[in-house]
């Protein structure tokens, strides 16, 4: 018997999947410093309230599905900094329930209970090399193998799986290796689903050279994948990859949350250079035409972005 995919209901209904923005720009835009290992993951630990309160801006912003905090938080980075195995396996789950509860608030009142009404929550699984957090989610060049990467992510696989959340969000991938470890852990688990979101560096490839149809033929023939698709990368590449994918993968709906296109500093752990002057609305319109059917913002993106995106797409 087939899997049902958890997006499945909101596509039947809308067409189209509305994700959410950038979580560590909101952070940023609301005071917080984020130059730091853990990044965003840090304020887990310190206002974890916040987190939640812009959980919220986003559903109320129009979004169907919240990425939870947890990108920057592996296992790995959470012990270096001093934390207990158990103590780091609290901070991952704190991630997934400070996205319930903001859901559970969203439609606390609300007399809509369809299915289509209920926003997702995904748990966002980032790549080895945010762990490493010198820019390699843009390169891909780790330097590891493939059992190293097996032992970095399977732990947090393990409990992210089993969190409660509705589905896995492996994002800002650059590297096909990775990719295929991914994969094998995710078939691991039977009746667990995830997207796979690559990071590119052009029209076509991403950034460790993959060409993105490559990876979607290795993803497209799985149905625990939801959705294969792009994020933190530059709006102008997006409508290629868009048109890789689909013809790669025909079977299986694709994901784009570009950033705003600005440039990731390394050495400052910041965004540099000016902004594409984009109307994100106009452009979901132009990426659901494409094909796309999870459209929403990363790096750079707030609110305001996925508000947008939500107007501009008629349901």
């Amino acid at each position: 018997m087939p899997l049902t995919s958890p997006i499945e209901p909101i596509l039947r209904a809308r067409g189209v999947v509305v994700l959410d923005g950038g979580l560590a720009t909101e952070l940023e835009r609301r005071g917080h410093n984020l130059d730091h290992p853990l990044w965003s993951a840090r304020v887990l630990q310190s206002q974890p309230e916040t987190i939640r309160d812009i959980h919220l801006s986003y559903l109320e912003a129009g979004a169907d599905c919240l990425i939870t905090s947890s990108y920057q938080a592996s296992l790995p980075g959470l012990t270096a900094e001093g934390l207990t195995a158990l103590e780091a396996k609290a901070v991952l789950e704190r991630s997934v329930n400070l996205a319930v509860d903001a859901r559970s608030e969203f439609l606390d009142g609300r007399n809509d209970e369809s299915a289509a009404s209920r926003p997702l929550v995904a748990a966002s699984i980032g790549p080895y090399g945010a762990y490493l957090s010198d820019g390699s989610e843009y390169r891909g060049d780790y330097g590891v193998s493939r059992g190293d990467l097996r032992k970095f992510h399977e732990a947090r696989w393990a409990i992210l799986s089993e969190s409660g959340a509705d589905l896995l969000a492996c994002e800002t991938i650059p590297s096909f290796t990775e990719a295929q470890v991914l994969l094998e852990l995710l078939q691991e688990r039977p009746g667990t689903f995830a997207w796979v979101s690559f990071s590119c560096r052009n029209d076509e490839t991403i950034c460790d050279g993959t060409p993105i149809a490559e990876c979607a033929q290795l993803l497209g023939e799985s149905e625990q994948i939801v959705a294969i698709g792009v994020n933190c990368t530059a709006p102008r590449h997006i409508g290629s990859l868009i048109q890789h994918i689909r013809i790669a993968a025909p079977n299986r709906p694709v994901g784009v949350y570009p950033n705003a296109g600005q440039i990731y500093d390394a050495g400052s752990r910041s965004w540099t250079g000016v902004a594409e002057p984009v109307d994100f609305g106009d452009l979901a319109v132009e990426w659901a035409r494409q094909g796309a059917q999870l459209i929403g913002g990363c790096c750079g993106t707030g609110p305001e972005h996925i508000a947008a995106v939500r107007a501009a797409l008629v349901f």
